[in-house]
This record gives C-alpha cells, sequence and structure tokens, in this order.
C-alpha cells in the first residue's frame, strides 16, 4: 500500500493511499466539473444580455459579422464556459484546497483556508480588470483599420479574444497568494521584496505593456496600477506575519 509522505518524512495525519488520493481527485474534479455546468447553464440563460452587454465594448460603427454556419452556437457555448468558470472558481478553489488540506497539518489548514475567498477576490479583480480594459483595446486595434475598409469583425474572434483575456487576467491576479506561498516556506521575504521594489516596478511596466492587447496608454495604465497595488499589499501582509 503507497501512502503520501510529508518532506519531512512523517506521514500526515490524513495519510490514505496513492488509490485513495485519485479517487479523491476524480470526485473533486466531477465535483468542479458539475459546478461549471450548473455556472455554464447560467451563463447561456443569460447569453444573449452578456453578449449584447459585451458588443457595447465596440465603437458604434463596428458591425459584428457571422462567417461560419454554427457560429452563432459555438458563441453561446464559448460564453456560458466562461461565465460558468467564473461563477463556480469559488467551488474550484474550495474543492482545491479539501483535496491538499488532509497534507496539511492543523495550523498550516487554519493559515491555508481564509485564502480561499481571498484568491477568488483576486480572480474577480482580474476580470473586472479585463472589461475595463476591453473597449479601449479594441478601439486601439481598429484604429489601424485602413480608409475604406469596412469595420466588420468576425463574431468568433472578438468573444475568442474576449474569453482568453478574462480568463488570463483572471488568473494573474493570483500572483500574490503565490509571492506569500513562497514566503511561508522561506523562498523570500518582505525586505527582499521592498529591496526588488525598482526592478519589480520596471518589470510589471515592461510586463502590462506586452500582455495587453492593444497599445493605447490606458490599458497597461490600468493593469500596471493593479499590479503594483497588489505587490505592495502583499509586502504588508508578509511583514506583518513576521517574514
Amino acid at each position: 500500500m503507497t501512502v503520501i509522505e510529508r518532506t519531512d518524512g512523517t506521514a500526515p495525519s490524513g495519510a490514505m493511499p496513492l488509490t485513495s488520493h485519485l479517487a479523491e481527485l476524480r470526485n473533486r474534479l466531477i465535483w468542479s466539473f458539475l459546478a461549471i455546468g450548473i455556472g455554464g447553464v447560467v451563463g447561456f440563460a443569460w447569453g444573449p444580455q452578456i453578449i449584447e452587454q459585451l458588443k457595447l465594448a465596440l465603437p458604434p460603427d463596428v458591425t459584428l459579422q457571422q462567417i461560419e454556419l454554427g457560429d452563432g452556437f459555438s458563441i453561446r457555448i464559448q460564453v456560458a464556459l466562461v461565465v460558468g468558470v467564473i461563477l463556480a472558481m469559488p467551488v474550484l478553489l474550495w474543492h482545491v484546497w479539501r483535496f491538499v488540506a488532509p497534507g496539511l497539518t492543523a495550523a498550516e489548514r487554519r493559515a491555508t483556508l481564509p485564502w480561499i475567498p481571498v484568491a477568488f477576490a483576486f480572480f474577480a479583480l482580474g476580470v473586472g480588470i479585463a472589461y475595463v480594459i476591453l473597449p479601449f483595446a479594441a478601439n486601439f486595434l481598429l484604429s489601424f483599420v485602413p480608409e475604406g475598409v469596412d469595420r466588420a469583425i468576425n463574431v468568433r474572434s472578438y468573444f475568442d479574444f474576449m474569453s482568453t483575456l478574462f480568463l488570463a487576467f483572471g488568473l494573474l491576479m493570483e500572483y500574490p497568494i503565490v509571492l506569500v506561498g513562497l514566503s511561508r516556506v522561506g523562498i523570500i521575504t518582505s525586505d527582499r521584496l521592498r529591496r526588488s521594489r525598482r526592478i519589480v516596478i520596471l518589470a510589471m511596466v515592461v510586463f502590462a505593456a506586452v500582455v495587453t492587447p492593444g497599445g493605447d496608454l490606458v490599458s497597461p495604465t490600468v493593469l500596471w496600477a493593479a499590479l503594483y497595488v497588489l505587490y505592495e499589499g502583499t509586502i504588508l501582509f508578509i511583514r506583518r506575519t513576521g517574514r
């Protein structure tokens, strides 16, 4: 019988056979997909309203065109999945925590549990920033359409762009949790983060300019400001924990 052991050689209190871990993982995945499915039903039901709202990010003279026969249905499914992931994120985070919790000590579980709502808040912040950035990025990219050319967009490419933007920014905003985790295992400290502030600010400026899907000034500025505020907040939090 194979047992998952801690790195110090002692088995955690919740030690179980490897087959039980796999069964546990399967059950967590089933509940997670079920949560995404339920959220997706909500997203599909509200699909037309959500699509109309997202179309407002485009200039009034830009039209969306359906090229392929099944694009309309594909977009409804795509919107439903994105909404499903966003709505199911608290459940997904909860099941991730429940899966790793047996391998943690009681103190580690108490320290980790509060980060579930924080992780969801950061994910929601990322999605909100993406929503703010979307019209600026779209307007900038459309500004390069040559004169005399109809400003029409393939509706599927627009929603592919939107879906990637929302989910990527949502995941990107989780980086403070990674920094806190690294501080807990002694890899980084608040002093080290403070000493690295200038380099990190420069890296954030470059990163925000590269990853934002447009060349306007608003998009990278909004992203940089959010990243920097979270960075400073992370330093304060790590320092308050004595690290």
